[in-house]
């Protein structure tokens, strides 16, 4: 089916066509995308791989010659930056998608996994267990955000419900977890790991050791932890940001396994993150996420081309920085209005349950 199909069913449909044909007409309007190019991708590594690498020389410069450490530390907000959009690289090699060779996707994998501490192959296998449940209420828990509906949670233990509610504060998920997942969860394998994941931790986890052992050979252990810390900690925690605002938000798609639909997934349950031209290069247009996840293995650098050139991908509505900081107080999946609601929206029905 032509594009012009599309850009008509776009444009006459109040919402999406939910049929295995529109999925496959869109499918196919979007495959010629899904085409790595070796200089798009070497271009990519040469604009980000060699900046950080000189933000990590001026750093080590400024640190051995005894520069206050503010220059250091000023030096880290890029380099966090660059971090991030090296895990997108590292993001788009699980797919398969950055180079069209897939050995030089697990060659790029491996060293980027080692940059951002993370080992290749086992979060590959976790990521695509994540995007074949993605908005599946019956299969949650596979690489995503910890998610309670509000019957869930008004049935639950004082216990659970205090968690729940440590896990979902802002301070705790975007500040402590990703310190946590980034330097001690992702040091062990996921649960169900196979021999080659596991492997793949123990190599990852050496070569990491190599790293630090000769980097503070070369500066000193607490020299080598006052860059890369501050780099690893902003790095992470704009990345649980970005991984939380593109499936959470208050109109995002959550179904059971009967009703879901893999299409409405990914247009619907994941979010088109509108930032500005600067943060949207930093970030590897991952805020194009509704094409993503339509279509896992389109590279980064032609996400934005897809969007401009589909018209029925340009009916998501996009999520402004502004509007996404109202997900931070959205906590609890309605499955009756079909929304995320907050914990405050929902005392009022717990004390007409406790009364009743």
């Amino acid at each position: 089916m032509s594009e012009q199909f599309l850009s008509h069913k776009a444009s006459s449909s109040p919402g999406f066509v939910n049929t295995s044909t529109y999925r496959q007409d869109l499918i196919r309007a979007v495959s010629k995308y899904a085409r790595p190019d070796y200089r798009k991708a070497f271009w990519q590594i040469s604009n980000t791989f060699i900046p950080y690498l000189a933000l990590w020389g001026l750093m080590i410069f400024s640190t051995l010659q005894g520069y206050p450490y503010w220059v250091t530390l000023l030096l880290t907000v890029p380099a966090a930056g660059l971090l991030v959009r090296i895990f997108i690289f590292f993001h788009d090699s699980c797919h398969s998608a950055f180079f069209p060779s897939r050995k030089a996707n697990r060659i790029l994998g491996y060293i980027a996994g080692i940059m951002v501490f993370t080992a290749y192959e086992d979060w590959q296998r976790t990521h695509i267990t994540h995007h074949s449940a993605s908005g599946n209420l019956d299969r949650r828990g596979a690489g995503d955000i910890w998610t309670m509906t509000v019957e869930e949670y008004l049935a639950a233990s004082w216990l659970k419900r205090l968690a729940y509610r440590l896990f979902r504060n802002p301070l705790v998920l975007f500040g402590l977890i990703p310190v946590v997942l980034f330097l001690v969860v992702q040091r062990f394998p996921s649960l169900g790991a196979g021999k080659r994941e596991r492997y793949g931790v123990v190599f990852t986890n050496i070569a990491l050791a190599v790293l630090i052992v000769g980097m503070s050979l070369l500066l000193g252990f607490q020299n080598y932890l006052m860059i890369q810390l501050p780099i690893l900690l902003l790095a992470a925690c704009a990345g649980m940001w970005l991984f939380y605002v593109q499936h959470q938000y208050e109109d995002v798609y959550w179904a059971r396994e009967q009703n879901w639909d893999m299409t409405d997934a990914g247009l619907k349950g994941s979010s088109y993150y509108k930032l500005p031209k600067v943060l949207q290069w930093t970030v590897g247009n991952i805020g194009l996420h509704h094409i993503h996840h339509l279509r896992a293995n389109i590279p980064n650098y032609h996400l934005q081309r897809c969007h401009d050139e589909v018209p029925a991908l340009q009916t998501v509505k996009p999520l402004t920085f502004r509007k996404s900081l109202k997900s931070l107080w959205l906590n609890l999946w309605d499955e009756n209005r079909q929304i995320l609601v907050s914990f405050r929206s929902i005392k009022k029905l717990n004390r007409l349950q406790k009364t009743t």
